[in-house]
């Protein structure tokens, strides 16, 4: 097994990836040295340029991943229109729950269960909208970005962590978007990516939230939007080791180019629905083709024999065929999120291999059928 790592965060690495990537990471510099902010910057324009982002766009570096450049989209651009926060998974029940209880912006909720999606056609446009493209810990994703109209007049914001770098973003319809270095190139964790339109810029600049912004939120200076963050000046500090990382997977991604780490990914997925569609006693949690994730991807186990264990014993029996695919170093850290039905969780991004992940689902298929036997 040349690659056991299947977490859906921190994701496997890139193909052949060694410490040895990181030897000309800026350790002991200074983040706002010259070099420090070089490296920053050129983060910045890699990432625009693969991502295939507009040059009117702005992209920034954040602290504290995906979750603090989301937290901080909401907290700066939100309040001024009614708002609706798509859920259909863990993570948009968060953007649910700090819109309600912490921002109190009585947000329109529009939900829908583990599997499935909310009704996208039912989006009122007159306000703002929070939505993820995919659902990390569901494995759904939107199935398009049409029902997103470019007439609208709320902002759209998206967290698309699980989804740049492998799924196609049409970016003319976002207008916030966020995601982290730790999921579909495997870069290390703690910093996130921030991409601002300028119809989100313009909000900043005209909107003034009423509540208290915490530093690492604020991105306005003299009332106008502080651009210097968006040329590597980060509001905190961060680490020079992870930017390192991160330039080496941006070199790895530039290599394949976008399309081709969307169609490593759809390989990857490709091979578990051959896999699932000789097997009857495991199915996608996604509920249709059309919104199945390809790279979060969510099993769920539907023979008669499991199902008819109590609840409690599911969970327990199911843990012990993920640990078992641990032990036998086949495949690691496939149990379903804490928070989502009882499963299994394969990470099929661009940095996982088609024979890889062959090799776990054909090992998962062993050891369930050893279990099982003995119940």
């Amino acid at each position: 097994m040349r690659n056991p790592n299947f977490a859906s965060g921190p994701c496997s690495k890139r193909p052949d990836w060694s410490l040895d990537a990181l030897k000309d990471a800026a350790v002991g510099r200074s983040h706002r040295s010259a070099l420090g902010k070089e490296k920053l910057n050129q983060s910045i324009r890699q990432t625009k340029r693969i991502l295939g982002i507009p040059d009117d766009y702005l992209v920034g570096v954040m602290p504290a991943s995906d979750t603090g450049a989301f937290e901080a989209a909401m907290w700066s651009c939100l309040g001024a229109r009614p708002v609706t926060v798509l859920v259909w998974e863990s993570f948009s029940e968060g953007w649910a729950t700090d819109l309600a209880k912490q921002l109190k912006l009585n947000p329109a909720i529009l939900r829908a269960d583990y599997g499935k999606i909310p009704d996208l056609a039912a989006v009122n446009w007159d306000g703002d909208v929070v939505f993820v493209a995919n659902g990390t810990t569901s494995g759904v994703k939107i199935p398009d970005w049409d029902w997103i109209p470019a007439d609208r007049k709320g902002l759209s914001l998206c967290d698309a962590t699980s989804a740049a770098f492998a799924m196609p973003i049409a970016w003319d319809k976002v207008d916030v978007a966020t995601f982290s270095w730790q999921k579909c190139l495997g870069g290390e964790a703690a910093h996130g990516m921030l991409v601002l339109a300028p119809r989100a810029v313009a909000r900043i600049e005209s909107y003034d939230p009423p509540w208290p912004l915490p530093k690492i939120f604020r991105m306005k200076k003299g009332g106008k939007l502080n651009g210097t963050i968006f040329e590597g000046d980060t509001i905190n500090t961060p680490s020079m080791l992870c930017v390192e990382d991160y330039l080496d997977a941006l070199k790895w991604a530039d290599s394949i180019g976008l399309e081709g780490l969307i169609a490593k990914s759809r390989a990857n997925l490709k091979v578990i629905e051959e896999w699932v569609a000789q097997n009857d006693w495991i199915e996608f949690l996604a509920a249709s083709q059309e919104i199945r994730s390809n790279t979060s991807v969510c099993l769920s186990v539907v023979s008669d024999k499991f199902r008819a264990l109590p609840k409690e014993e599911q969970a327990k029996f199911l843990k012990t065929i993920s640990a078992e695919l641990g032990k036998r170093k086949v495949a690691y850290d496939t149990g379903s999120y804490k928070d989502a039905p009882p499963g299994f969780r394969f990470w099929c991004g661009p940095t996982i291999d088609a024979g890889d992940i062959r090799s776990a689902v054909e090992e998962l298929e062993k050891v369930y059928r050893e279990k099982v036997a003995a119940l």
